[in-house]
C-alpha cells in the first residue's frame, strides 16, 4: 500500500487543474467552441379588420368568434378586429342603439385604432330596400375615409351575402352597383352572390343551404360560417391577400 504522504503530491496537482485554472482535458484536446445559432424573428401576423353587418359581427344571440369573418383569420393566420352590428348597412342604421351606418361605425370602432394591414367592408344586404345612389355614395365615402386615414392600409369590398340561392333583383341592385364602385375605386371585390356561396332553398330542402343556413333563412349557422371562410380564404388567396400587408 501506498503512505498517505505519497497521495498528498497528486492532490495537489488534481487541484491545480481545476476548471478555473484554464486546463484542458488530460487528453490534451482543445476545448470544442459552442455553435450559437442565430434565431430568425418569427413573422408577423397581418391585422386585419372587418366591417359588417350580421353576417361579420354575428345576429343577436351568436358569438362573433364564431362568424365567417373571425374563421376566415384563423384559417389564414391573422390578428382580426371586427367591427360592424346586426342590421346595419351602408345606409341602414340598423336597430340596435346607437343606431349607425358602416360610416359612423367606422369612425367609433375601427379609424381611431392604429393602421391594418387590411380592411374589408362587407355588406349592402340591409340596404336593399334605400336608395341605390345613396347606397353608394356612402360605401365610397366609407373607402375613402379609410384611404385618407390610413394611405398603406389594403382595402378589399364583399358584396351582399344572401340566405338563398335566389337572391331579389334589389340585391342584385346594390351588388352591381358596389361591383362598380370598387373598379373605381380600385378595390378588389368579392362577390358571394356571383360565386353562389349559397345555393337552394332551406325551406325546399335544396342546395347547400340546409345544411349552412339557420331556419331564420337569413344566417348561417356555425358550419355556415366556417364555410363562407373557407370561400372567402379561396378568394384572397387568388387576390393575393392571405398575407397582406401596409404599403410604405
Amino acid at each position: 500500500m501506498r503512505p498517505r504522504r505519497a497521495l498528498l503530491p497528486l492532490v495537489l496537482a488534481g487541484l491545480a487543474c481545476l476548471p478555473a485554472a484554464g486546463c484542458t482535458a488530460v487528453t490534451g484536446s482543445a476545448p470544442a467552441r459552442a455553435r450559437v445559432a442565430t434565431a430568425r424573428p418569427a413573422p408577423t401576423a397581418p391585422v386585419v379588420m372587418f366591417l359588417g353587418d350580421s353576417y361579420t359581427v354575428g345576429e343577436r344571440g351568436a358569438l362573433p368568434e364564431n362568424t365567417y369573418a373571425a374563421g376566415t383569420a384563423r384559417l389564414l393566420g391573422w390578428q382580426v378586429v371586427l367591427g360592424g352590428r346586426a342590421g346595419t348597412g351602408f345606409v341602414s342604421p340598423g336597430t340596435t342603439r346607437p343606431r349607425q351606418d358602416f360610416g359612423q361605425m367606422f369612425e367609433s370602432q375601427l379609424g381611431w385604432r392604429p393602421a391594418p394591414d387590411l380592411l374589408v367592408v362587407a355588406g349592402g344586404h340591409n340596404d336593399v330596400h334605400a336608395a341605390l345612389p345613396a347606397v353608394l355614395a356612402n360605401a365610397r365615402e366609407v373607402l375613402e375615409r379609410a384611404k385618407q386615414r390610413w394611405p398603406g392600409t389594403r382595402r378589399l369590398l364583399i358584396g351582399p351575402m344572401w340566405g338563398d340561392g335566389h337572391p331579389p333583383a334589389t340585391a342584385l341592385a346594390v351588388r352591381d352597383g358596389l361591383k362598380r364602385l370598387a373598379a373605381a375605386e380600385g378595390v378588389p371585390f368579392v362577390d358571394p352572390l356571383a360565386e353562389k356561396w349559397i345555393t337552394g332553398d332551406r325551406s325546399l330542402g335544396t342546395g347547400n343551404a340546409p345544411g349552412y343556413i339557420k331556419p331564420d333563412r337569413t344566417h348561417p349557422t356555425n358550419a355556415g360560417h366556417r364555410y363562407l371562410a373557407s370561400r372567402l380564404a379561396a378568394d384572397l388567396r387568388r387576390l393575393n391577400l392571405a398575407r397582406p400587408s401596409r404599403t410604405p
